[in-house]
């Protein structure tokens, strides 16, 4: 079974920094395209940043250059660096896993972590 586990969150002043990590396994990491989202109370769940199998990467308007998001295939774990963060950065962030040979297919999700910046 694929399992997504998130880890990192936490309060932190505007301003701060945090390292989210996902924790996969069950899958076979390397072909799997990743991905991290959003969801603040009231808001729909929103992209913040994907990484293909390849280490292209796409960011949403709202965090580009301040967020980084990278890959280990070693360890079967994607990192999401989250630099000058700003009480609008606050949500729950929530894992994604698409298998890249199966782009049509439902993917899968971690239970997410929640991110709360101070002003």
């Amino acid at each position: 079974q694929v399992q997504l586990v998130e880890s990192g969150g936490g309060l932190v002043q505007a301003g701060g920094s945090l390292r989210l990590s996902c924790a996969a396994s069950g899958m076979v990491f390397s072909i799997f395209a990743m991905g991290w989202y959003r969801q603040a109370p009231g808001n729909q769940r929103e992209l913040v940043a994907t990484i293909t199998k390849g280490g292209s990467t796409n960011y949403a308007d709202s965090v580009k250059g301040r967020f980084t998001l990278s890959r280990d295939n070693a360890k079967n774990t994607v990192f999401l660096q989250m630099n000058s963060l700003k009480s609008e950065d606050t949500a729950l962030y929530y894992c994604n896993a698409q298998d890249s040979y199966n782009p049509y297919g439902p993917g899968y999700w971690g239970q997410g972590t929640q991110v709360t910046v101070s002003s």
